[in-house]
Formats: C-alpha cells, structure tokens, sequence
C-alpha cells in the first residue's frame, strides 16, 4: 500500500471527475489520500470529501497564500472545527499551514500571525503539522522549535541538507513528490536518495507538481506509486520495500491515519 500524504482533490480542476481519480488512485495501490484545507472555505469541502472514499483523510489548516482572504477570529473556528473533529477518525492534523517567501506581495505579518497561531492550537491540542516551506524553511523551523511541535511533515521539500537535519532533528517528516521524477532536479534528487530514509514520505500536491511523465499535465494521486518507483530507483532498493516504508513513515508522521480507514 502506498500513502498520498499531499493531495488537493477538492480543487476545480478535479470537478469533472473526482470519483473517478479516487476509485483510479485505490486501484493503483494507493491506500490513503490526504486532503489538507487551505482556509475557512473548504474545511466542510475537505471534511466531506475524505468521508466520501474508502482511505479518505483529511487536515484543518490556513494555508499561507491564502492569508490576505482570512480573518483573525479565523483561528477560533479552526480551534473549534478541530475540536469538533478529534472524534473523527479521518481527521489527521493541521494543515496546510506555513510560510511562503516564493510569491511576491504576502505581508510577512500577516503569514506570521496565521502560522504562529496554528502552531498554537498544534500545541493545545498535540496534533501533527503539514507545512508549507517553499522559500520558507529556516523560518518555518524555527515556528517548529519555538512551539515544541515534534511531529508532521515539510510539503514538498525543496531545502539543502543542513536544512533537511534540522527538520528530521526536530521530529518532521520530509515531503517528495513529481519533482524527484525529473534528471534536472539534482538537488532534489540527492535529498530524496540520500537522506535518512526513514524520514521521507511520498506525496502528489495534485493537481500540481506532476511527474515527469506527465509534464504540464494534472496531477493525481494514482501517480503515487509511479512517483515511489522513482525514489525507490533513487535509493537502489525494492520498490515494495519502499511502498511498505514511506507508508510507515506516512503513519508515524500523522498517527491518526491508523485510524482513517474506519
């Protein structure tokens, strides 16, 4: 079985056919899909959609691109959505939350306020992150550290190699995904083959950042095991060991996907 631990598949580009990139992912071998929120307007959307699948799961979050729409008693009904949901055995954490230096024109603030304060209820309530690093990471850290928040994944990780210590020093679990399936992303590439592999999970960001063999397309979750095979070449070993190890990884990153099956 494999894990999609990144996947936006309540996005527009999925509306004609969503039940059909499920039932596709499931069939290809793919166990489980995380769907994380990127804000107030789709927390019931994420909710409801991972409910509607076998393997379904989802996280709360405020996603840092999305924080010029969100408003500041929007971290109240985020606390108060994941109280509703710790009940819920599809609900795995808090996410997508970050920071994001890459776009110009986000109040640094602003993305500050929002990450902190999620970082806050993380605390609160102990619950794994999945954060947003692109351009970010050293500062994403150093939230990580100042809260003591021990448990989650870096989405789609993209640093150097002193960076990628730090976040398996503090407990995190490194995204990889498409960009590892193409010869020029050296960097990448090296991370995913020679980190620790019990830090690495596998992930899509579908509809984005798809593999190489489907370049400018979208992306989705059914590429997950084409995207293992890759770090599994990466890393000279067996393709179903590396299924049977990303998915250890994808549990003891977000424990509660044990349960998301119910």
């Amino acid at each position: 079985m494999w894990i999609d631990t990144h996947c936006h598949l309540d996005a527009s580009e999925f509306d004609a056919d969503r039940e059909r990139v499920a039932a596709a992912a499931q069939s290809a071998g793919v166990g489980r899909i995380v769907i994380p929120a990127i804000g107030r307007q789709n927390f019931a959307t994420v909710r409801e959609l991972a409910h509607s699948f076998e393997g379904g799961a989802y996280a709360l979050g405020i996603h840092p691109l999305f924080t010029p729409s969100a408003q500041d008693h929007d971290l109240e009904l985020l606390r108060a959505e994941i109280e509703a949901s710790l009940d819920d055995p599809r609900f795995v954490g808090i996410g997508e939350i970050g920071l994001d230096y890459f776009v110009d024109g986000l109040d640094d603030a602003r993305q500050q306020f929002f990450y902190n304060g999620q970082l806050e209820i993380a605390r609160e309530f102990d619950l794994p992150v999945i954060c947003h690093v692109r351009k970010s990471q050293d500062q994403v850290i150093k939230g990580l550290r100042r809260h003591q928040i021990h448990r989650g994944i870096a989405h789609a990780f993209n640093g150097s190699f002193q960076q990628a210590e730090a976040y398996i020093d503090q407990g995190m679990h490194l995204g990889f995904g498409g960009n590892l399936t193409f010869e020029r992303a050296r960097q990448i590439r090296r991370l995913a083959e020679q980190l620790p592999f019990d830090a690495l999970v596998v992930e899509t960001d579908a509809p984005d950042i798809p593999p190489a063999w489907i370049y400018k397309q979208r992306n989705s979750p059914e590429q997950i095991p084409g995207i293992g095979a890759g770090l599994a070449k990466l890393r000279g070993t067996a393709v179903d060991e590396t299924a049977l190890r990303t998915t250890a990884n994808a549990l003891a990153a977000l424990p509660r996907l044990a349960l998301s099956s119910a």
